[in-house]
């Protein structure tokens, strides 16, 4: 079920909030857990079922960690409960690639291939992977002791507004919200949620919709059909409708989460104003680069490493990374080529931009991000680099006439996107930030919130393109 589908705007979100506010305080939580065991089971039912079985397995591992005395077995726990949860996820959603590879590699010795049935992937399984994940470790490493009652666990991995595309809540950022929040009604803080809910709503299907059934057009012509500017044309469309679309979504997640009286942590921080890569992975998917900071390159040594095996790691975690997005091997090679920059900009790169200015930094880091995106979009590793000859083909067949409306909104996708150098944001989202100002009196939050909604709601009923990027990993 998308936040930005009929069905969840019209139906589930009503309903939902108004049980929520009337029932009793001590059943709000198992109301949740209920409600967000429905909003699965509506896109995904055949894998609930499996996915309750993690929640109790690794519940179980977690208090039985606890109870041991011995460091050594603990560990050995651990590293068990790891190593179930990562088979789980490369299982359904690594097994068809491993196999369809290892086939193309046996058939070219005339090899019998190895058969498989396609194993369907569970909605979300990367994302509710990484959580059962930071349970696990934090509990280990004492940082936080596991919950005392299974349906507080479950309500930290089913939890809605973060269960099929995040933010990454990590373990030891919302224990202390699910029993120790206000669960009572409180006007501002629904209707700043409702508020940073409409803009994203606003942001996915106004500004993201727009771009992506642009993209979607061009990255499916042939390579005939292409030219500089189609190709060029698709990337920025790509560039722009990524940003908004999973940006949008971390904002509705995060006003549906403030809503309920949680704190979910921001996930993006105007990304395309970064100055470097290493700024931009600072500003990008936030939450998965922090995950990734504390449970895999920091293990691996982090910054206490030092020559080959520094960068090397640095590698090695942006290859998981890209993996991490899907079972291709364009995405390995996004992974690997942002792992490379990151890696030249300590060795020498950021020496030579932090001579050239800021507006310049903030270009060649953009040019190098769109570049990435080519791969990510790209359906194989042909079509990606037939894509990147054509932007640098420098040749245009013919004209090409580009509406309006998609004009005007690459436009107000830039200004948006970049306009923070302006006024130098270094902390929040606009997005953010507008839920921080006061705006003098209620009644013109709720114009704003109803504006944004009629609007996407209208958008919505009236356009069959309503898809989401990052629902898929």
């Amino acid at each position: 079920m998308l936040f930005s589908s009929t069905f969840f705007l019209i139906y589930f979100l009503p309903l939902f909030f108004t049980a929520y506010f009337l029932i009793p305080v001590f059943l709000k939580n198992y109301f949740i857990v209920f409600a967000s065991i429905f909003f699965y089971a509506w896109g995904a039912p055949q894998f609930v079922f499996a996915l309750l079985e993690t929640i109790i397995f690794n519940f179980c591992i977690a208090h039985i960690i606890v109870g041991l005395k011995e460091n050594r077995l603990q560990k050995r726990l651990m590293v068990f409960s790891v190593i179930i949860n990562l088979a789980f996820l490369l299982y359904f959603k690594y097994a068809n690639f491993f196999v369809d590879n290892t086939n193309a590699m046996l058939g070219s010795f005339g090899i019998k291939p190895i058969e498989l049935l396609q194993i369907a992937l569970p909605i979300g399984i990367s994302f509710f992977t990484f959580h059962q994940l930071s349970f696990i470790i934090d509990v280990y490493r004492g940082v936080k002791p596991p919950m005392k009652k299974i349906s507080d666990y479950a309500l930290y991995i089913l939890l809605f507004p973060q269960l099929i595309a995040g933010p990454i809540i990590r373990y030891n950022e919302i224990s202390d919200q699910i029993e120790g929040r206000d669960k009572r009604f409180n006007v501002d803080e629904v209707l700043l949620g409702f508020l940073r809910f409409a803009i994203g709503l606003a942001k996915k299907v106004l500004i993201a919709n727009v771009l992506g059934k642009e993209a979607d057009r061009i990255f499916t012509l042939q390579a005939d059909e292409l030219d500089f500017v189609l190709s060029w044309m698709g990337a920025i469309t790509y560039t722009f409708q990524i940003y908004f679309d999973f940006s949008g979504y971390s904002d509705m997640a995060i006003g549906l989460a403030k809503m309920m009286g949680f704190t979910f942590p921001e996930n993006f921080n105007n990304p395309y104003i970064a100055q470097s890569i290493t700024d931009f992975w600072r500003r990008w998917h936030i939450s998965l680069s922090r995950w990734m900071r504390d449970y895999l390159y920091i293990p691996l040594g982090g910054n206490k490493v030092s020559g080959a095996r520094l960068y090397f790691n640095l590698w090695v975690v942006f290859l998981i990374s890209g993996l991490w997005h899907g079972a291709e091997w364009t995405f390995i090679a996004w992974g690997a080529y942002h792992g490379f920059f990151l890696a030249i900009e300590r060795l020498f790169l950021l020496k030579i931009t932090s001579k050239i200015g800021v507006f310049f930094r903030v270009l060649f880091t953009f040019f190098i991000v769109v570049i990435g995106w080519v791969l990510f979009r790209a359906k194989n590793m042909n079509q990606a680099i037939c894509f990147l000859r054509k932007m640098f083909s420098f040749s245009s067949k013919e004209e090409h006439y580009f509406s309006t409306h998609l004009v005007f909104i690459i436009i107000l996708a830039t200004i948006l996107s970049f306009i923070p150098i302006i006024y130098k944001a270094k902390k929040t989202e606009i997005s953010a930030g507008l839920q921080n100002i006061s705006f003098g009196r209620t009644a013109f939050r709720v114009l704003l919130i109803i504006l944004c909604m009629t609007l996407c709601i209208g958008e919505i009923t009236c356009s069959d393109f309503n898809p989401f990027i990052y629902f898929r990993f």
